[in-house]
């Protein structure tokens, strides 16, 4: 797992580390009780995107009826896939959708950073047919986008843009605008070591993509993240900083349900992985 480092970590909220706490919550290590009629189950996707199907999985909750549902959008490459959080989150009643970008890990088309956001939007509005809502039991009205690293910054640009998402999760996020700023030899450095499960690009077209993201970072998705409900969760990976200013910017637009937590761990948060599960658990069921 690559560490970013963009800057110095700065103090969140809330701090994490490895000590002693509360309980965490119970779907963490407890299944649910048995429901012979309505079991939770796997169901594989073909997402419809750009001319294309991509792969996904639906962790269906148990129980009959409709629940509410998180799509999670993986990073870059997505080597983490934070499977360990899907299986939780169902535990704890939410359906939990993933899904492989175009040219990403299997899926076909070629991979982009603004694909990735049109693929985005397209499995929203895939789990939002009728029909597809059905079959997975999806509560369209309670839909919550989550994604780690890059996954964070399509998570928060799609849900800055989407009125009826109601939450974001950003785990240890990174805004690809800025990253993108970056001079070029770092960004053809960074992607040297990312682009072996994707489809169609090389270290150099990598970078070169990530500089045509101006207009589409954390600033643009500010004002529409002001009036939802959103955890960001930074870690030690030199990210922390803006994703701190990201917090502070959608807080100055009026956004009064921030919720901004430090874990005294890694990017892909190795050590603190049941605090992890636990925080985003513990939010989940305090939304209306």
């Amino acid at each position: 797992m690559k560490t970013w480092m963009i800057g110095a970590g700065l103090a969140a909220t809330v701090l994490l580390a490895g000590a002693a706490s509360a309980a965490p919550h119970p779907a963490i290590f407890t299944d649910p009780p048995a429901d012979a009629a309505h079991p939770a189950r796997a169901e594989t996707l073909h997402i419809p995107t750009g001319g294309v199907e991509v792969n996904g999985l639906a962790y269906v909750a148990a129980g009959s009826g409709s629940h509410p549902t998180v799509v999670f959008f993986h990073g870059f490459p997505g080597i983490e896939k934070n499977l360990d959080l899907a299986h939780a989150i169902r535990r704890a009643g939410w359906n939990v959708v993933t899904l492989n970008y175009r040219g990403s890990w299997g899926s076909p088309g070629t991979y982009s950073f603004a694909g990735n956001l049109a693929d985005a939007k397209a499995a929203l509005a895939y789990i939002r047919r009728p029909d597809v809502a059905a079959k997975l039991g999806v509560d369209a009205r309670r839909v919550v986008l989550m994604g780690h690293s890059m996954g964070g910054w399509v998570t928060a640009v799609t849900a800055g843009e989407d009125p009826d998402v109601i939450g974001a999760v950003l785990i240890s996020a990174a805004d690809m605008e800025q990253v993108g700023r970056m001079p070029r030899d770092q960004r053809v450095t960074l992607s040297a070591g990312s682009k072996e499960t994707l489809a169609g690009v090389t270290a150099e077209s990598l970078a070169d993509d990530m500089a045509t993201l101006t207009g589409r970072g954390f600033a643009i998705a500010a004002p529409g993240l002001a009036s939802k409900s959103v955890l960001i969760l930074s870690s030690d990976d030199g990210l922390a900083p803006m994703t701190d200013a990201f917090a502070a910017d959608i807080r100055a637009r009026g956004g009064r349900r921030v919720t901004t937590v430090h874990g005294a761990t890694n990017h892909a948060w190795d050590s603190l992985r049941v605090k992890l599960a636990d925080e985003i658990i513990t939010w989940l069921e305090k939304l209306p």
